[in-house]
């Protein structure tokens, strides 16, 4: 199957991107410096069954640059994870884009996934591949941005019924690569330029975080208080219009953590207006592993027992449930602080098999039900699906929910 498709990156993006562009017909190949890794199916965003589909139905993976020039469409998903400096670490897609523009031919579609800043298209993206193609884009090729939109795990929301925003340098850019978008989803929705289409997920993500901050303040006041915030959240959701149910929570994880574009704006860019209600956000979800663990000290010492010496079990360490995907949880943070205060801790997730904390590894649990019943405190992080919540409460000798999960009564909820 000659390849039309060019996927650069192959991890969260870019994985889900080629599975819906083969599903469609499309001949697809994907690069990425360690190809291998990327198809391993440990922990990235499709299943082991679902690379074994992709493949064969003709996908396929090269380390040859050479290739990325045979492609009329190439999409960049390189990772951008946030660095120290809570800024996006563009290094990959640098190195993508330099790969991409060795080999760049006119008339070819370029379009940006990987989630960026504001004006990273134009001011990033584009020198790099006019320089290193001689190339004009706008011109002599199409440049875009369509920021991802995947949700791992989501049953209900896919690749073909999620809309895809895009924003072209042109109105022909946008035009080119809405043509390419329009064969694998059901709608597609045309931003003014690459800035609103980079600016809306930048809306999307840091909407997403300040709820969950509202909502973890408000687990931490009703604990306080006495009140029974999931019976709150459960009354206020039936209000029709004006209000969105989020869930608290030990934290929170993904790949899309909330960005204030001060922190990234480059030399003399800065707009000085920094992003309040995202810095306290970024505060108030972080303190929540410390709050689990406060949780958990307390409700250890009113059962006579202490943090020190006490076996502690940690139900699903991943950053959602049912998958396999880590990036960002709360749990590694939870499980290093419990274990510098001298707890003994062991774990279960059926999606992760091995697991290390401060360079060692924790012991997995075999029997779920044993091991809940010999901790001293089991401690729910993540609810997947194939937890039988009213087995493991009847079970465990003392549970903490962090999740909202188990019938009301049968647990000490966050």
């Amino acid at each position: 199957m000659p390849a039309d498709l060019a996927v650069i990156g192959l991890g969260h993006l870019g994985l889900p991107l080629a599975q819906a562009a083969t599903s469609a017909g499309i001949g697809t190949i994907g690069y990425d410096p360690d190809p291998p890794a990327a198809l391993s199916g440990a922990d990235g965003p499709l299943t082991a069954t679902e690379l074994r589909r992709l493949l064969s139905a003709g996908f396929r993976t090269t380390t040859d640059p050479t290739a990325l020039g045979r492609v009329r469409t190439a999409v960049l998903c390189a990772p951008t994870p946030l660095g120290e400096d809570r800024a996006p670490d563009l290094t990959a897609l640098a190195d993508a884009a330099r790969t991409l523009a060795a080999q760049l031919r006119p008339h070819t579609t370029v379009i940006l996934e990987s989630t960026a800043y504001p004006g990273t298209t134009e001011e990033f993206l584009r020198p790099l591949l006019e320089e290193g193609s001689g190339l004009t884009a706008g011109r002599d090729f199409h440049l875009a941005c369509s920021p991802g939109r995947h949700d791992p795990g989501n049953r209900t929301h896919h690749y073909a019924n999620t809309p895809k925003v895009i924003g072209g340098l042109t109105p022909a850019c946008t035009e080119a690569a809405a043509a390419f978008y329009g064969r694998l989803t059901d709608k597609v929705v045309r931003a003014r330029g690459p800035r609103e289409a980079e600016t809306a997920k930048l809306l999307e993500t840091n909407y997403r975080h300040i709820n969950i901050a509202l909502m973890n303040e408000m687990a931490v006041f009703c604990h306080d208080i006495g009140v029974d915030l999931w019976d709150v959240i459960r009354c206020a959701e039936t209000k029709p219009f004006g209000f969105q149910s989020f869930r608290p929570g030990p934290g929170v994880g993904g790949h899309a953590a909330p960005v204030d574009p001060n922190h990234y704006a480059g030399p003399g860019r800065s707009p000085g207006h920094p992003l309040r209600m995202v810095e306290l956000a970024q505060e108030v979800n972080h303190r929540m592993p410390r709050y689990v663990i406060q949780r958990c000290a307390t409700l250890l010492n009113e059962h006579g027992k202490s943090a020190r010496g006490a076996r502690i079990l940690l139900l699903g360490v991943t950053y959602k449930p049912d998958i396999a995907d880590q990036t960002g949880s709360p749990s590694r943070e939870i499980a290093a602080r419990l274990t510098e205060l001298g707890a003994h801790l062991t774990y279960h997730d059926p999606y992760v098999h091995r697991w290390n904390v401060l360079d060692r590894p924790v012991p997995r649990a075999d029997s779920l039900y044993e091991a809940a019943a010999a901790a001293d405190l089991t401690v729910l992080l993540q609810a997947h699906r194939t937890y039988d919540l009213q087995g493991l409460s009847v079970k465990a000798q003392l549970l903490l929910d962090t999740r909202g999960a188990t019938p009301t009564g049968a647990a000490h909820r966050l």
